[in-house]
């Protein structure tokens, strides 16, 4: 029977909005898909480092947008929408219904600075 290649370190990862999968992970980039629960929201956040595309590949979500001060915008993506998030740009998506996105980044997993967490989490 071949071998075949073992799967990227912790391929599922529980948050308590949904989960992520990593299907991909490099020193260049990471590839992982965002399952976000209908009415859960990822926190109020931003990347010093990390430049990240996301792909909506079902569901629905509002995102909130903006720079490093002023009001943050949102914006409503669904399925084949995408969305280029530079580093310093703070965000946050919330799920209209339940939405897998595909995010393809560098893979700077640490480097979240959250500014906004319904679920307690603080910090970087």
């Amino acid at each position: 029977m071949p071998e075949y290649p073992k799967p990227v370190g912790e391929s599922r990862v529980d948050k308590p909005w949904g989960y992520e999968l990593r299907w991909a992970m490099t020193d260049h980039y990471l590839g992982k898909v965002l399952h976000v629960n209908k009415g859960e929201a990822l926190s109020l956040q931003y990347h010093e480092r990390k430049d990240e595309y996301q792909y909506v590949v079902k569901g629905c979500v509002d995102i909130e947008l903006g720079g490093p001060d002023g009001a943050l915008t949102t914006h409503r993506m669904r399925a084949g929408d995408t969305l280029h998030i530079a580093p310093g740009t703070r965000h946050r998506i919330t799920a209209v219904e339940d939405t897998d996105i595909f995010e393809v980044s560098t893979p700077h997993l640490d480097d979240v600075v959250r500014l906004s967490d319904r679920y307690g989490r603080s910090g970087t």
